[in-house]
């Protein structure tokens, strides 16, 4: 194996061009609701990557809702998803995988990227995750430059919800998961190179707390406080806590009331569930609907409830545990020390996972603070993780290793 570090040779001197690319394209807004943000982030990247002789299909976004303060479910404007593939006909299949949206809407306040002193990038997406897209581009172009290419077909997929939970791309993912051996996601990486082993599963819920609206002085009797039957519901939510070892339900926001002299008829509420295993999201959304089918929240009190899980969990197993030793491997081969740790955070390697596909999902540069402003990318990493991802895919190709086992998701 030793002697596929031959083939990284193209990536000795692209730096430079990564740092200008990823600097391009985190200059361009592409905040997941900004969609003409990420339209034009789209038309840049669909060039780089035809350029490399991928075949490229954009596949429209699935219909998404979403419930606003009043209680009504809106339809939500989400870009596509872009597929490019090459040798659709191989045997074997390694999908690669990120997305073009952020965190960081078109009027945030975070819209410069500053190449500083210390060797890192600073911007909005610079870590989460256009330099990862940067260094996937770079990745293949290598691969393809070996005599290993022609063995393997690879599919890219890039999305434009991943930040909101990739409702709208979910299934185009999981459909081309299920026909795939393999997958590496581009997220980034902790800034010492540690990568997100297994990952919690998460679920979105909002409840729409229903009452009557009174005058607070001349009929107060007569109205039934939505915000006081939505404070019972929270209550007996917020109890599930503790219950069960490694799931956790928190209780995000809550909208509700027009002003102090008014019984409020309308409370919005809005939460997250996070667990370890697939029993503790099964036991989380059990209770949480038990509650809201048999709670008592007040005479004339309505509760509905919308969503549930959304990401499965990840496990550290089977094939999953065997790409994470290929990576591990990939890493001696070239004085890279891969190690990697349980995070209760989500990703598209929970759905890929769900789909039965083996995956690492932090392959991407190494960077901090993503979600803020403050974040930022280390610079040298663009050529340090090309080159763990290439050797990776180099691996796989020359049959030197096996392919991983996929995942039984029978159940």
């Amino acid at each position: 194996m030793a002697k596929l570090s031959s083939f990284l040779a193209p990536l000795d001197d692209a730096t430079p061009s990564m740092t200008e690319r990823t600097t391009l394209w985190a200059g361009i807004n592409s905040g997941t609701s900004h969609v003409a943000g990420i339209e034009k982030l789209a038309k840049l990247v669909v060039d780089d990557f035809t350029a490399l002789g991928m075949d490229h299909q954009a596949h429209p976004p699935a219909k998404v809702q979403n419930l606003n303060e009043e209680g009504v479910l809106l339809d939500v404007p989400c870009g596509g998803v872009h597929h490019f593939s090459l040798r659709p006909n191989a045997k074997k299949r390694l999908v690669l995988v990120g997305h073009l949206d952020t965190v960081f809407p078109a009027d945030h306040p975070f819209q410069k990227v500053e190449k500083r002193s210390d060797g890192t990038l600073h911007g909005p997406g610079c870590a989460d995750m256009k330099g990862g897209i940067c260094v996937m581009l770079e990745a293949i172009r290598t691969f393809e430059q070996s005599p290993f290419a022609a063995q393997i077909g690879i599919d890219v997929i890039l999305n434009s919800d991943e930040e909101t939970g990739s409702y709208a791309s979910s299934a185009t993912m999981v459909d081309i998961a299920k026909r795939a051996d393999a997958g590496f996601v581009f997220e980034p990486a902790l800034p010492d190179g540690t990568l997100a082993g297994a990952r919690a599963g998460s679920g979105h819920y909002n409840f729409v707390v229903r009452g009557r609206s009174a005058h607070a002085g001349r009929s107060f009797h007569d109205g039934r406080n939505a915000i006081v039957g939505a404070a019972k519901l929270i209550t007996a939510i917020n109890g599930l806590n503790g219950q069960r070892d490694n799931t956790t339900l928190n209780i995000g926001i809550i909208n509700g009331g027009t002003a102090t002299n008014v019984v409020p008829d309308l409370t919005i509420v809005r939460m997250n569930i996070r667990g370890l295993s697939s029993d503790d999201l099964i036991w989380a959304d059990k209770h949480i609907r038990d509650i809201v089918t048999n709670g008592n929240f007040g005479p004339d009190i309505e509760v509905e409830l919308h969503g549930g899980i959304h990401r499965p969990v990840k496990e550290m197993a089977g094939g999953t545990e065997q790409l994470f030793e290929l990576v591990r491997q990939a890493g001696d081969l070239i004085d890279q020390k891969i190690a990697w740790a349980a995070t209760g955070g989500c990703c598209d390697g929970n759905n890929l996972a769900a789909a039965g596909l083996p995956n690492v999902d932090t392959m991407g540069v190494r960077g901090a603070y993503i979600h803020s402003a403050e974040e930022y990318m280390v610079i040298e990493s663009f050529v340090e993780r090309a080159r763990l991802a290439t050797l990776s895919m180099l691996m796989l190709a020359s049959g030197d290793v096996p392919w991983p086992d996929r995942l039984d998701v029978s159940e």
